[in-house]
């Protein structure tokens, strides 16, 4: 494979039979940093935050006024809370799929698919799945909000937009968690009525997926206590009750801290003590977390790994994780050592994922929108429907998580129905350019022998060169 076809598939998102040559890929790519929209055309339309917060606020106060009307007797009021459910799930399903096809459209569209690979990355790594009906509308609006802005930025600016979001704090439950020994906690503990406390989701993901990884020097009294430093962030707007007087004017779905929800105290974390400072405890511990050497290592490796292979080359790693660490977690800096690594451009061709093949595909036919409704059932039907991984973990990012039999045949279903798009495209010389020079004589002569164009273009579409990046 040529460079121009390394830069256009592993590096962006496919190649686009109207692509213009370039003569020097790394540069080429470096170039995208320049012309990355954070907030491009194809999100103009899409829903916003507070019309989708408002929904779900307008959910949460009905089914809060029935359980209350109903004194106890949750069987009577039980018809009108499914009614009002269904009505909020209709309301995030349209806000899901309308976002689904900004992204999808950014995608076809973007002069910059190098970065746009990375805000999927990022995406991925800061994993919620839009399948609790108080994440279905929000889920795409953190990628939209928190990762966007702060692709080309820091680290840990990144990250903390990311923990401030709506979506993960309603996804994880930290917009519940209240400090046992806090005002609204003691108080809620003397009347007896009801149980609430310290949630430690949040708190163990950031550490185990977001920074550190998975057991990397932390252990569960530092979870707890991260946890305790952590309550008092919540969402403004998602309730409309008593709770409401603590939120000041913040508009819905806004991140808000409420110190009367805070556990008071300092705290000790990973051996470094935390001063009772309310809001700012818990950001100096994500600050921390940030610039963590195990926080370079865990990064760097799934970086490498999304690059290169499920096996990602030590050296790269060591190299992206010393990077990180140099630059203050600079993510520019880092890409940048991706961008010259001859470990990336020396790779075998990884198994590309639904959505990877999905885009591809469109882009290579000449698909510059496509709808949302579309797109959803699209990823759907190929086992990778958009920000709903089932796990703050996300998806799995080696070949055998995509690579079965069964999902094999779903692209070939697929390839059919997209080829029909493709009308009046010859899928020989299309495959000349979006394969570069990983086109085999094999496919090449398959593909010229077909019967019509269009069962030429899908067999190119499912080809084995294709079919990887």
């Amino acid at each position: 494979m040529s460079n121009t076809a390394i830069a256009s598939n592993r590096f962006g998102l496919g190649a686009r039979a109207d692509d213009r040559p370039v003569f020097d890929a790394k540069h080429g790519l470096i170039a995208q940093f320049d012309r990355f929209e954070a907030n491009p055309a194809a999100y103009a339309s899409a829903p916003k935050r507070a019309a989708v917060a408002n929904e779900l606020a307008d959910y949460l106060e009905t089914v809060r006024n029935l359980r209350m009307s109903a004194d106890g007797k949750d069987d009577s009021a039980k018809p009108a809370m499914q009614a009002a459910r269904k009505v909020a799930r209709v309301a995030g399903r349209d806000a899901y799929v309308a976002l689904v096809g900004a992204r999808m459209n950014a995608a076809l569209t973007t002069p910059a698919p190098f970065v746009e690979r990375l805000v999927h990355f990022w995406a991925n790594h800061f994993a919620v799945s839009a399948d609790k009906l108080t994440v279905v509308g929000m889920g795409g609006l953190l990628e939209v909000e928190a990762i966007r802005p702060h692709v080309l930025g820091k680290f840990s600016d990144m990250l903390l937009a990311v923990e401030q979001h709506p979506a993960m704090l309603l996804y994880l439950d930290q917009a519940q968690s209240v400090g046992p020994d806090s005002p609204i906690g003691a108080r809620v503990a003397a009347r007896g009525k009801r149980k609430i406390g310290l949630n430690e989701n949040l708190a163990r993901e950031i550490m185990e997926l977001h920074t550190l990884g998975v057991r990397n020097g932390y252990t569960q009294a530092d979870v707890t206590e991260f946890a305790r430093a952590m309550t008092g962030w919540t969402v403004a707007g998602v309730t409309r009750g008593p709770m409401q007087r603590f939120l000041g004017n913040a508009a819905p779905g806004d991140f808000v801290f409420v110190p009367q929800l805070h556990q008071p105290g300092d705290r000790t974390i990973m051996g470094r003590r935390y001063a009772s400072a309310g809001e700012g405890q818990a950001k100096a511990v994500l600050l921390d977390l940030a610039a963590h050497p195990a926080t370079a290592t865990h990064i760097a490796t799934k970086l490498a790994r999304h690059f290169t292979g499920d096996v990602p080359p030590p050296a790269l790693v060591e190299r992206l994780a010393d990077a990180f660490r140099t630059s203050g977690g600079d993510l520019p800096s880092i890409y940048r050592v991706l961008i010259d690594a001859p470990e990336v451009w020396a790779a075998k061709p990884k198994f590309k994922s639904p959505w990877d093949w999905s885009v591809s595909a469109l882009r290579a036919i000449g698909m510059t929108a496509m709808e949302g409704q579309q797109g959803a059932n699209m990823l759907n039907q190929l086992g990778q429907p958009v920000w709903r991984p089932g796990s703050p973990a996300g998806f799995g990012d080696v070949d055998a998580t995509w690579a079965g039999p069964d999902a094999l045949f779903r692209r070939v279903e697929t390839a059919g129905r997209l080829a029909t798009r493709g009308a009046g495209i010859d899928a020989r010389k299309t495959a000349e350019v979006v394969l570069g020079g990983s086109l085999t004589p094999v496919t090449a002569s398959a593909i010229s022998r077909c019967e019509s164009p269009a069962e030429g273009l899908a067999l190119m579409l499912v080809s084995p060169e294709f079919m990887r990046r």
